[in-house]
């Protein structure tokens, strides 16, 4: 084996010149959307968690608007349904939540959706993602617990 001459090692050299830069710029853009995944993904999961504790306070909040003049002649709960979905509105919007509020026989239904800001996602066009939340209760006469 012979070893190569100074000029033939220059022209190896200049030929191969831009593959290093190619390189590096693809697995650095790999890289930062690997992360924007990771960081706006977890906001997202945050944002999804909020929401529902949010949807989940309302449908409860709904759930409280008794008819206490059934109640004392029955003995049964019942809710009255305009009362319970503007209990649940107003619980939505004194946390600053959008949703739709539904009131099905004794049961309140809430669906929030919250529009989440990317930080990362946001280089490649990816500006705001959508999470939606969704609770519901009913009205019961007390706790149980197994204790005697």
């Amino acid at each position: 084996m012979t070893p190569m001459s100074q000029p033939a090692r220059r022209v190896r050299s200049r030929a191969d010149s831009g593959q290093v830069s190619a390189f590096v710029v693809t697995i650095t853009l790999a890289l930062l959307a690997l992360a924007g995944l990771s960081l706006d993904g977890g906001l997202a999961l945050a944002a999804k968690v909020r929401a529902n504790g949010h949807a989940e306070a309302a449908a409860r909040a709904g759930a409280q608007a008794l008819d206490l003049a059934q109640y004392r002649v029955t003995g049964r709960l019942h809710l009255i349904p305009a009362q319970a979905a503007a209990d649940a509105r107003g619980y939505l919007g004194s946390v600053g939540a959008s949703g739709s509020v539904t009131v099905s026989g004794d049961t309140v239904t809430v669906r929030v959706t919250a529009s989440q800001p990317t930080q990362l996602l946001g280089l490649i066009g990816v500006s705001r993602l959508q999470v939606h939340g969704e609770g519901s209760a009913h009205p019961q006469r007390t706790v149980q617990t197994g204790l005697p």
